[in-house]
């Protein structure tokens, strides 16, 4: 077993001090298996930092689509299972007992070093790097866990996937936009294009995500934080007009710059 990228992170001089140095071996991608970069991350915090998928999943429940005033106030987030993590091309089961079940495409980014209160102008300076992101959700299990005033728990513990790379931000900087990026994010089942925007729709910039993180507490190196879905990026929203995914779809989901993440639906397990 080699170098994992949690240990050059906590390296000395870290991510970049790792990257200035010769490379061990070079592999021909075409012949690689890729894992996920980080398999079982310290810590995976989730958010909804893109406005018009709050508004069109409050649609999809069956509201008008306002977005609620406290969500401007703060960005709201939910803990993720670490040991869930799947890589870029393994195949997801459906959670036990899930019949909606639906893939989310985000983008998530990796923390270089530990921190703590950081400010939002400067918290983008502890990025090592930006990840595609899928959380895999039980739509079905969610309605009747947040219906009971707790954040998601089961309808999110069964899979995400990370991947393909870990994209330093100075490789994004030229599409620097808004509070993103000008790159676009997709998700296609079985080849269909089903939805997706750009990432400079996101209403809470990382810097935002990460300094709201760090209050009180330590974000440690390798935690990730994922943005939420962006507009259109998961069949929830789509309210009807997309059959949720059974076992044999395949799910991309699709980041400029970033690469992308395919994923093989299989059965679940009996709960």
């Amino acid at each position: 077993m080699g170098t994992d990228l949690l240990e050059l992170l906590r390296a000395d001089g870290g991510l970049a001090a790792a990257a200035a140095r010769e490379p061990t071996e070079i592999v021909d991608l075409a012949t690689a298996h890729l894992l996920a970069p980080l398999p079982v991350p310290p810590a995976v915090r989730d958010f909804a930092a893109f406005e018009r998928h709050v508004s069109n999943a409050g649609k999809a429940a069956g509201g008008d689509g306002a977005v609620s005033p406290a969500w401007y106030e703060a960005p709201r987030f939910f803990f993720s299972n670490p040991a869930a993590i799947r890589g870029p091309h393994d195949d997801i089961p459906i959670a036990p007992g899930a019949k909606l079940w639906d893939y989310e495409a985000e983008v998530a980014a990796v923390i270089a070093s530990d921190c703590s209160d950081l400010d939002a102008s400067a918290a983008e300076q502890h990025i090592a790097g930006y990840l595609v992101y899928c959380d895999w959700s039980a739509r079905d299990i969610s309605a009747s866990e947040m219906g009971f005033v707790y954040g998601p728990s089961k309808s999110k513990d069964t899979a995400t996937s990370l991947g393909p790379f870990l994209v330093t931000p100075d490789e994004l900087e030229p599409h620097r936009s808004g509070k993103g990026y000008a790159l676009r994010m997709d998700g296609y089942v079985n080849g269909e294009h089903y939805g997706g925007g750009s990432w400079d729709e996101i209403h809470w910039s990382f810097g935002e995500l990460l300094a709201h993180a760090s209050r009180g507490t330590t974000l440690r190196a390798g935690d990730i934080l994922a943005s939420g879905p962006v507009g259109t990026g998961c069949i929830q929203e789509l309210a009807g007009r997309r059959p949720y995914l059974a076992p044999g779809d395949t799910v991309r989901v699709d980041v400029q710059e970033l690469g992308a993440i395919s994923a093989r639906i299989t059965s679940s397990e009996p709960p």
